[in-house]
């Protein structure tokens, strides 16, 4: 029987319970094993200050090198461009929706001075460039937490992955999708990766849940934040789609404050999308986000 590490969030959980549904179809047994991550546990702090790649997955990474799991289901924007030696990304499925989503009010019906909550430096970045009247804060917790803060009236309004979202059948609490061109998805966002050793059943049984052309989108994705040398926490977003052979990415990089924000294309053949999305980070590191990156990283 094949393992399956997973965080224990109602959304991962979810996501390792579908991907355990499409092994059983193909008839492949399993159990789902629980673990907590260094993400998990700190939650008092803002994402962007705890300054670590692979938050929420290194301690499930070192159960599959232990091989006290066969394969792992992350959120792939919650995965590090550089896996550890030994572990390949083995399949990623379809993507579900992408973009961003806004609960509570539309961006355009929030009064000057609302308070908007999210834990991401790339959404408070774009959120402050859209509408620099807006209080933006920290809101930590997993999606029903940060729901019940918005319930509760702490936020105006709060801005989550649309994926997430429409995964736990919360979709009808959006107030607003917001398209990429105003807000740039994070890398892979709306994807799963499924991560195993690079040999053994767990991996052999996994492949065939590939997706092709999510696979070369988010490949390109994944291309710009490598060749920026980022984490999941900084204000970088991608956002790629796959037609007719081709790859086509937009990326950004913005400063905190929102003051500046740096925007490219680029598109090619999807043979070539890991190289397309790299160049797209050169392009963008030449053009000023290399300075920008600087200062959050300090």
């Amino acid at each position: 029987m094949l393992v399956i590490a997973s965080r224990g969030s109602a959304l991962a959980l979810w996501q390792a319970h579908w991907i355990q549904g499409q092994l059983a179809a193909a008839g492949h047994e399993s159990r789902i094993e629980i673990i907590k991550t260094t993400g998990d546990k700190i939650t008092d702090v803002p994402l962007a200050k705890v300054g670590t790649k692979g938050l929420f997955t290194k301690e499930i990474e070192e159960a599959l090198l232990e091989e006290r799991a066969d394969l792992a289901v992350h959120s792939l924007k919650d995965l590090p461009t550089e896996l550890p030696a030994g572990l390949v990304l083995a399949a990623i499925p379809e993507r579900e929706d992408s973009r961003d989503a806004v609960l509570g009010k539309k961006l355009a019906d929030l009064p000057a001075g609302a308070t908007v909550g999210t834990s991401s430096l790339r959404r408070a970045a774009q959120l402050r460039k859209l509408r620099p009247d807006l209080k933006i804060e920290s809101v930590r917790g997993n999606l029903d937490t940060r729901i019940r803060k918005l319930d509760e009236g702490r936020y105006d309004a709060i801005v989550l992955a649309a994926a997430g979202l429409k995964r736990l059948g919360w979709a009808e609490r959006i107030a607003e999708i917001l398209d990429v061109d105003r807000m740039c998805s994070a890398v892979g966002q709306g994807a799963l990766a499924i991560e195993t050793r690079a040999s053994g059943a767990g991996f052999e049984a996994c492949k065939a849940l590939d997706h092709a052309a999510t696979h070369a989108a988010v490949t390109a994705e994944r291309g710009v934040l490598g060749a920026l040398g980022g984490g999941c926490q900084v204000p970088i977003g991608a956002h790629a789609t796959v037609k007719d052979g081709q790859v086509k990415v937009l990326a950004i990089v913005a400063s905190p404050d929102g003051s500046e924000l740096i925007r490219a294309e680029a598109s090619g053949p999807v043979a070539d999308a890991a190289e397309i999305g790299a160049q797209l980070g050169a392009e963008l590191l030449e053009r000023g986000a290399a300075k920008i990156l600087e200062e959050v990283y300090g």
